[in-house]
């Protein structure tokens, strides 16, 4: 049975950990306020000399995209946290259940997604006169619901490799999110990239909700097919990203190497 005691013991020690780390800070708001500033000077750049809406492309897709690589980074590098610090067998000796300690980094991800979005909305909007709610509050709520089940989905495979591989793999936690940068088009419609990269493009959800971002950003209006296609895909990539997560973690458990991890 699900215990919200033990969830909020975990995501107490995320606040601790969060509160005290510089990396933590580096990592996050740092490197999230930093990329949209750059993002938001190109834009200007372009919006003076080519057009607008270009521009405004550019500044939404970055801060989406920094809601998605939050998600994934705040799922995947609290598991490294607890092995840097010894903490993980302790943990696992715990009552707590693989349940709960999933459920809990869930929270923390929705509660810094929350935090973050409105920090970066707030800049784009003083800094560079960019209202992120011209794309309409509910469609804004649809399109970071599917894009954080998708770091979700990320994260969850990534801990699964790190459990099973330890910190051999450790740079994937960083690393692996901004392969899906240039190839789901965060930045940019997908018709820029070339028609055999727009194939493999559409095998992933953040495609679909980037785009229909765009264009509810343009119109107002919410292409609901493409957001019915990324969600049918989350679930495809959730339950699949689940059930990897339950191999390598036994497997983990059956070769020693969840005992190792620490070691």
């Amino acid at each position: 049975m699900i215990s919200w005691r033990r969830i909020k013991s975990i995501l107490l020690e995320e606040y601790f950990i969060s509160k005290r780390s510089l990396e933590i800070f580096f990592d996050i708001p740092f490197f999230a306020f930093t990329s949209l500033l750059l993002a938001g000077f190109i834009a200007s750049f372009i919006s003076s000399s080519i057009g607008n809406i270009g521009a405004q492309y550019l500044i939404l897709g970055m801060i989406l995209w920094e809601c998605l690589r939050i998600t994934q980074y705040s799922m995947s590098v609290s598991v490294l946290w607890e092995i840097w610090s010894r903490n993980l067998s302790n943990i696992f000796v715990s009552p707590i259940s693989i349940v709960e300690y999933f459920i809990s980094l869930m929270i923390s991800s929705i509660l810094k997604i929350i935090i973050m979005s409105i920090t970066l909305s707030l800049i784009a909007f003083f800094f560079f006169k960019f209202n992120i709610l011209e794309v309409g509050l509910i469609n804004l709520v649809v399109i970071l619901f599917n894009l954080v089940v998708f770091g979700w989905s990320t994260g969850i495979i990534i801990l699964g490799l790190i459990f099973r591989f330890s910190t051999r793999v450790q740079a994937i936690a960083w690393g692996i999110i901004f392969l899906f940068q240039p190839l789901t088009a965060a930045l940019y419609p997908l018709s820029i990239l070339p028609k055999t990269i727009q194939n493999i493009a559409l095998l992933f959800p953040p495609t679909y909700i980037f785009e229909a971002a765009r264009e509810a950003l343009r119109t107002s209006n919410l292409n609901w097919s493409y957001v019915s296609m990324a969600f049918l895909l989350n679930i495809v990539y959730f339950i699949g990203a689940l059930i990897l997560f339950k191999f390598l973690f036994k497997r983990s458990k059956d070769i020693g190497q969840f005992a190792r991890n620490e070691g």
